[in-house]
């Protein structure tokens, strides 16, 4: 880690299993905070070294160029075992550790109930560690830090967003950021029966960022779950039309 790496500090930090979550769940997301000038970060747990296709050197690589185009500041990868994240209190540590030194004000997390067994599980790893990071007790390096938000990208969920953000302007950017995993993403033969042909993956991401555009008035969206109830300081400035 470098002296600039132990100096930042982000405004938004996405946390998620593998390389390539964050993008398909809350890209859009990460560039409109960069877009107003917020700094933002990502932290994926794993390598990728499971996965069916490409390596875990060319996630790197590919990872890099991705961040690169959504404007993240800060991205790096802790080695927790791809397919078999737990919720210990070593792993909790080394989030936690994470948390401190970039200081987030905003958490996402991946929704805590999910296909695969490593998202589902870090929504809830997350938001542990988020909280022992706060804890003066709790040795995980630096001085104590605990997010005042964390939400839950829930793309993938069947459930009903608490909010949606606005993506329209940075869907296509969206898009390439998603595609610079080549490994994943291109047709190959190595999970051709399990993964989407790569002709059909701009229809089908725009498809589901158009349906929670228009639940929320606007053209592409991305769709978000918080645990706590809102508050609202003047109704005549709630946004989304009700009729």
């Amino acid at each position: 880690m470098s002296a600039d790496d132990r100096e930042f500090r982000a405004d938004v930090l996405a946390i998620a299993a593998h390389r390539d979550d964050v993008e398909q769940t809350c890209g859009g997301t990460l560039l409109r905070m960069a877009s107003r000038g917020l700094r933002t970060a990502i932290l994926d747990l794993t390598q990728g070294e499971a996965g069916t296709r490409g390596t875990a050197a060319e996630r790197a690589r590919e990872a890099e160029e991705s961040a690169q185009i959504l404007g993240v500041r800060w991205r790096q990868a802790l080695g927790l075992p791809d397919g078999a994240i737990e919720n210990t209190v070593e792993n909790r540590i080394a989030i936690a550790s994470v948390v401190r030194l970039l200081q987030p004000r905003v958490v996402i997390l991946p929704y805590w109930q999910a296909r695969h067994p490593d998202h589902a599980m870090v929504g809830t790893l997350g938001y542990d560690a988020c909280f022992i990071a706060g804890l003066s007790k709790v040795d995980a390096g630096g001085a104590p830090h605990r997010p005042f938000k964390i939400v839950y990208a829930s793309l993938y969920a069947d459930v009903r967003p608490s909010f949606v953000v606005d993506i329209t302007p940075f869907i296509e950017q969206r898009h390439r950021a998603l595609m610079a995993y080549r490994s994943q993403y291109a047709n190959q033969q190595a999970g051709s029966g399990l993964f989407v042909p790569e002709e059909e993956i701009r229809e089908r991401t725009f498809a589901e960022a158009r349906h929670y555009g228009l639940l929320a008035g606007v053209k592409y969206g991305e769709p978000f779950v918080q645990k706590e109830v809102g508050l609202v300081d003047d109704l005549t400035l709630v946004p989304v039309q009700s009729m």
